[in-house]
């Protein structure tokens, strides 16, 4: 049973049962037109997390209610350590819920506005991410509407902190090719062909591009008083590089934001080609650390999963119960190979790695590297995602504690018998999958020792634990 594909997102879901049951119950941490959001901490790992509590009573109409579960169904497809986690949400009768990862460091609106703008190096390396994430969500279908520095978290305090975009409500899925005509975006940041209501996934760049312009001038190329006057020069599209704020910006600056606010969308520069400007080259490029990267690259050497429900088993645990210490631990290593800044490892990027750590010393690297990729790419998408990356390389006798692969088996046993059924794994797995009843029951055939039908605890814990 090599065949069944198993995503990230396929973990992502509604749980049953109260939040208090999974999570402790924390302080508060903001409030907003729609509610609030919330620190909690998972029972299992400990880990903090945040909950953004919807009010349902807020959400006037079914278009509202739609807009949330288009946000959950987006950020569930989305798999880049630059775009805020989602775990799970729930609902009860006044409530929707949540959960994602906790960011500490607050809106990178607020560090610009206390450092009053960032030097180039620093802002090529915050506008890097914005558009490995662009590229990433544009490459699968996704448009985000709305990059500002408010929608741009930073993970931790600390100088160096990973940025995450967040707030996809207004984000939505498009074919290439497709004319959008919805205007939605915030003022200062939309993009002209926004206003006149066609528009493509382009518009995401030219927000981009004002993002990049306030990061070095600590304001936006189009301002005013009043909203109707910004959107009236947002319209026309003319901006400039004043002195004595851009005197000592470099050139290759200024080019490529010129590139990226080009009003004719035609013309302006996609967010893989922006990542290939010249100036990018500013951005800190994460050097391979020998040591962190040969006990990582023995992980994924010995990463073996041969039985379906291992590799499902393994894909929900990086996803839902790894903590943010433990990612944390394997990002300087993913982004140190990930060289096209993609979010993802391909086949070639491992080789590369392979061959910046080991030279030319181990044998066969195309052979082994074809292994890793057969082994690891659960989702079967040609690439390595960053939950992929993480299940194969976390030292297993950390991610398969007790606790973990407790709460890992109540997962799949949906009715709470004690047993895993092959309905309960096609309700798990198998959405937008299709896959036949005898596939379903044949994955529980791989691990049920007793003939019984059905996966009890023991035999679950021995198929991971076994790990041949």
């Amino acid at each position: 049973m090599q065949g069944l594909r198993i995503t990230q997102g396929d973990f992502v879901v509604e749980r049953s049962g109260k939040l208090r049951d999974t999570y402790r119950i924390g302080s508060k941490l903001g409030d907003g037109a729609y509610g609030s959001v919330r620190k909690i901490t998972h029972r299992v790992t400990g880990e903090e997390r945040a909950v953004k509590v919807i009010h349902k009573k807020t959400l006037k109409n079914d278009e509202e209610r739609d807009a949330f579960f288009n946000e959950v169904s987006i950020l569930r497809s989305l798999d880049h350590p630059n775009v805020l986690k989602i775990y799970e949400f729930y609902q009860d009768d006044k409530n929707y819920y949540l959960i994602t990862e906790l960011c500490t460091g607050g809106e990178l609106f607020d560090r610009i506005i206390n450092s009053g703008s960032l030097s180039e190096a620093v802002a090529a390396e915050y506008i890097r991410q914005v558009l490995s994430v662009i590229a990433y969500c544009h490459e699968r279908g996704v448009v985000h509407r709305d990059l500002k520095p408010e929608n741009l978290l930073l993970d931790t305090a600390a100088p160096d902190a990973n940025l995450k975009v967040i707030d996809f409500g207004t984000a939505q899925f498009f074919t290439h090719g497709s004319v959008l005509t919805e205007k939605i975006g915030t003022p200062y940041y939309i993009a002209p062909e926004v206003l006149r209501k066609r528009y493509n996934e382009k518009c995401d760049v030219w927000s981009a591009g004002v993002n990049l312009y306030i990061f070095l001038a600590g304001y936006p190329p189009f301002g005013g008083n009043t909203d109707e006057a910004i959107m009236r020069k947002i319209a026309v599209g003319k901006f400039s590089f004043p002195s004595p704020e851009w005197d000592s910006i470099s050139f290759e600056a200024k080019d490529l934001i010129t590139k990226m606010l080009t009003f004719d969308i035609e013309q302006r520069v996609s967010a893989r080609q922006a990542l290939e400007h010249p100036w990018m080259h500013n951005a800190s490029r994460v050097p391979i650390n020998p040591e962190a990267t040969r006990s990582i690259f023995t992980n994924l050497q010995s990463f073996r999963t041969e039985r379906s429900l291992q590799k499902a088993t393994f894909a929900f645990i990086a996803s839902q119960l790894s903590t943010k210490e433990e990612r944390e631990e394997m990002l300087e290593v993913f982004k140190s190979l990930d060289r096209d800044n993609s979010g993802t490892l391909s086949r070639a990027e491992l080789v590369e790695g392979y061959q910046r750590l080991y030279g030319y010393a181990v044998e066969d690297v195309d052979s082994e590297v074809d292994r890793i990729m057969r082994q690891v790419d659960t989702d079967q998408s040609g690439e390595i995602d960053y939950t992929e990356f993480i299940a194969a390389t976390i030292q297993t006798n950390r991610l398969l504690s007790r606790d973990r692969l407790e709460a890992a088996f109540r997962a799949f046993d949906l009715d709470g018998s004690g047993s895993i059924s092959a309905e309960e794994l096609k309700t798990m797995l198998g959405r937008h999958k299709n896959y036949s009843d005898s596939v379903w029951q044949g994955i529980i055939n791989e691990v049920d020792q007793n003939g019984d039908g059905v996966i009890d605890f023991r035999e679950f814990t021995e198929m991971m634990l076994r790990r041949n």
